[in-house]
């Protein structure tokens, strides 16, 4: 182009004259570049990563300090966010910004990762024992035709315009308000929904009481159940096995829940068995996913803005596989800290099982043990 075509390039082209000159240079020299590069090899900017051989390792042990064996690391007890790890990259003498971190992260593949719920504690060596001992139970009632329940009391509810979790179609911009805070309307209170699963009917009975979630109210949820929908359903039963969780209420150690299921024995005349699952394990009740789980997403983004709505809601719950759901409040009271005295406790004709008696157990309608 003669003289002045290297600055007409230049501003052309925004590239700086060195550069223009060195192309040049390089061009007449012979040398080529192939047809996907625009630089030779090795040419351009360098990576930070590269001129600072220690910043992957600095952000690796801030990332995860025990991994790097410093539980003293600044950020082992903080929010570990891009702009926070650059800022503690800075600190350490490095030149990171929050777009450097993210970057550095994704290419070691880090991602975003919320808790997972898999560390289930110390297991009971007769843990799987007892569940298949359970099963066995369960499929010699139902062979028998005699019922099988799974019962639990399901997590408190706040009565009244309160969020609840989920979501619905609504018209747009038409989101039901509820309050911000969530404190107990003392008019109003706590609904106790306590659950009875039938194992073979596929039907459930879910008393919600307004008192205190006590054996008491955990038995008359169960003679409930057995008034309005088990006896109908099983005439001629001289048995009912219960599975429960090992605590709460209905707990393996509860003495005035077998007090109340001897007095609900001598009233039906039946023989009461009781499996528990073992400690830590309630997540395996049949009732936590048949019938806990379907009440949850039928009332969820619905505000329980009364008994009457929550009974509704429960008993409006239903299932493809033909799932049934009475309900009814339980205005009763049960006080706490009642229990039965030693005396009472040897009336209870209770005959433990040979495996896991502490688990395992018989309640027979008889008024005082004679063996």
């Amino acid at each position: 182009m003669g003289h002045g075509g290297i600055a007409l390039v230049e501003r052309a082209t925004g590239i700086s004259r060195s550069t223009i000159v060195r192309g040049i240079q390089e061009t007449k020299a012979g040398a080529t570049l192939g047809p996907d590069r625009t630089r030779r090899p090795g040419g351009g900017r360098k990576k930070t990563s590269d001129k600072d051989a220690t910043l992957m390792v600095d952000l690796e042990a801030l990332v995860e300090p025990t991994a790097s064996g410093d539980p003293q690391s600044p950020l082992r007890w903080t929010s570990k966010s891009v702009r926070r790890l650059a800022a503690e990259l800075q600190a350490l003498g490095h030149t990171a910004s929050h777009r450097l971190v993210a970057e550095l992260l994704q290419a070691s593949g880090y991602s975003l990762q919320a808790n997972r719920k898999t560390r289930e504690g110390p297991q009971h060596l007769d843990r799987d024992a007892q569940f298949r001992y359970i099963n066995e139970q369960v499929r010699r009632y139902q062979k028998r035709s005699q019922p099988a329940i799974s019962v639990d009391t399901k997590k408190k509810e706040l009565v009244g315009d309160f969020k609840n979790m989920g979501r619905e179609w609504r018209p747009k911009g038409a989101a039901e308000p509820v309050r911000v805070h969530d404190f107990v309307i003392p008019e109003q209170g706590k609904a106790i929904p306590y659950g009875v699963y039938d194992l073979h009917r596929n039907e459930g009975w879910v008393s919600v009481g307004i008192d205190h979630d006590t054996a008491s109210f955990a038995v008359h949820a169960i003679r409930r159940w057995w008034k309005l929908m088990g006896r109908a359903a099983y005439g001629g039963a001289t048995s009912l096995l219960i599975t429960a969780d090992s605590g709460g209420s209905n707990g393996s150690r509860v003495r005035l829940w077998k007090w109340e299921l001897r007095k609900f024995a001598q009233r039906t005349g039946l023989s009461i068995t009781v499996c528990h699952f073992p400690p830590g394990t309630s997540k395996w009740n049949k009732i936590e996913h048949r019938l806990f789980s379907y009440i949850a997403m039928n009332w969820r983004a619905k505000p329980l803005v009364s008994l009457a709505a929550i009974v509704s809601l429960i008993g409006s719950t239903t299932t493809t596989a033909g799932l049934r759901i009475r309900s009814e409040i339980d205005e009763g009271t049960y006080p706490q800290g009642t229990a039965p005295t030693d005396p009472q406790m040897a009336e209870i004709d209770l005959e433990r099982h040979a495996f896991h008696g502490d688990w395992n157990y018989t309640i027979h309608p008889g008024s005082v043990r004679t063996k």
